[in-house]
Parts: structure tokens; sequence; C-alpha cells
């Protein structure tokens, strides 16, 4: 059941969830490995996407396609957590394609790397083969700046979708979003910093910078990742989704811990929210 959702303190946009870091003897200067470490938890998201597939379906999905899969790393957690898990992962850059290759599909077993194929091309370029998951996650798909960008890609994932099948979406928000500030958040061995530079409230127009300092060395790593999006809203993405075919979407909306004050990783069916500083929130659009 749908329920009011209260709202968590203000933190930097994330993808991830609280979870046990994985250790390291020393921290690489890699920005690859230092952007999965901060921000990244995909046994979070694949316990997400089976339990919102089950409540819909009554059976667990098998098939996952990952746009902007960036280094595969959710694709390689996905093939890894059952034997019958196939996945695509979709993304333009070589590079990042050919990291996720040498770092987290390598250490897969070739069974497991039998089961995943990354594809070098646009996302809006890409509907086979039919899946049970597409996830677009990252706040990527904020690189389409008009509604006629976004249905188009919106239509796509339509396309790519089995009966049943589920388009997945990571939001954030709130008015400390709109404002050009910085954010740190301490890791193991690193701090991520968020950076707003740019805000244009009259077209959402955003510009966004990830840095990393290494502990220690004290080296700072600027502009490790640079994002131009436009800033969508809950109700924009849920009008364009249904323009798109996708007309049923579930907002799951972030709890908080009311010792910390942060997000609690745990995304409840909501029908109305607390307005907040900053929130994270999972779109679940399904296909017909």
């Amino acid at each position: 059941m749908a329920t009011i959702a209260s709202a968590p303190a203000s933190r930097a946009p994330r993808t991830s969830t609280p979870r046990a870091k994985r250790r390291a003897a020393t921290v690489p200067a890699d920005r690859h490995w230092l952007y999965q470490e901060a921000v990244q938890s995909p046994e979070v998201h694949v316990a997400f996407f089976d339990r919102v597939y089950r409540r819909q379906n009554g059976r667990l999905p098998t098939l996952l396609k990952e746009d902007f899969c960036g280094t595969a790393f959710l694709s390689a957690h996905w093939v890894a957590t059952r034997a019958k898990n196939v996945a695509v992962g979709v993304d333009l850059d070589t590079e990042t394609l050919a990291w996720g290759r040498r770092h987290n599909l390598a250490p897969l077993s070739p069974e497991q790397r039998s089961r995943i194929t990354l594809v070098r091309d646009d996302v809006r370029h890409v509907t086979r083969p039919k899946v049970d998951v597409i996830a677009a996650l990252n706040f990527s798909y904020f690189e389409f700046k008009t509604r006629e960008d976004l249905r188009a890609y919106f239509a796509v994932a339509r396309r790519s979708l089995r009966p049943g099948g589920v388009l997945v979406l990571d939001m954030f928000g709130g008015w400390e979003a709109q404002m050009e500030i910085t954010d740190k958040t301490r890791n193991r061995g690193f701090t991520y910093v968020w950076e707003q530079e740019r805000y244009d409230p009259i077209t959402h127009l955003t510009r966004f910078f990830i840095h990393f300092k290494l502990y220690g060395s004290g080296r700072l790593i600027r502009r490790a990742f640079e994002y131009n999006w436009r800033q969508w809203t809950i109700p924009e993405v849920r009008e364009v989704l249904a323009e798109a075919g996708l007309g049923k979407v579930d907002v799951y909306w972030e709890g908080f811990d009311k010792k910390s004050g942060e997000g609690n990783g745990v995304f409840t069916l909501a029908n109305r929210a607390e307005n907040c500083p900053g929130w994270i929130a999972m779109l679940v659009a399904s296909a017909r």
C-alpha cells in the first residue's frame, strides 16, 4: 500500500545506499574505482529490481538491460547473483566500457561472462533482446534536455521490455538540488565531493562535478566527472513516460535514519511525500 513518505535530511545526490564498503590495501587514484566505491551499491539495486518485479509478476526477473552502464558494475553483479541471470550493458564511452571489462567482467567466471554483453551504442538505438528490467540509473537520462528527446528514449525502452517488464529510474530533488553548493562525504581512504556549479531556474539546466580527495597523499582529483543535465521533476517524468506508453509509474521514496538524518536506503511505495532539502526516489514504470 502506498504511504505518505517522511523526509530525509539534506545530503549529496547519490545512487548508493548504506553498505559495507570494500576494503583496499591502498586507495587507487582511479576515478572509476573511486566512483564505484563512493556511489554505487549494485547488490541493493538487484534486490530492489527483484522486489518490484516479483510484486508485479509473481516471479523473479532474469533479463536485465543496463542503459548508460558505464563500467557495467551493476551488470556484472546481476549475472553473478543467479545462474539464470543475463545482462546487456549499453554505453557510448569506449574507455569506460574497456575499464569495466578489465575490472568488473574479468573477475567473473567464464560461464558468468558468457551471460553478459556490452554494447557501445546510443541507448536509443538498442531494443534487442527484450528484457524484464531496464535500469537507467545514476541520473544519466538527465542528459536528455527536451521532452522530445526524453520521450524518444522512453519509447525505445518501452519497445525493449517484455510483457510485464519494468523500467527503473532514479531521481533526486529538493530545494538544495536547486542551489549552487558543494557537499562532501567521507569514505574509507578518500572524500567524495559533489559540486553543483550552476543551476538555471528558467531551464533547469545544471552543471555538476565530482571530485575526490585521497587521504594520506592529500591528492585532489578535480573534476573527475562532469555532468551537464536538465534537472527533471517527478511529475514531468511521469507525464513523458505516459506519452511514451508507460503510463503506470510507481514512486518509491527513500526513508531516513532518525539518528543520522541520512537516507537509509529503504525505498517504500508512496503517493505523497514531505518536502525536504534533498531526497532520492526510484520510479518504476511498467509495460503492459
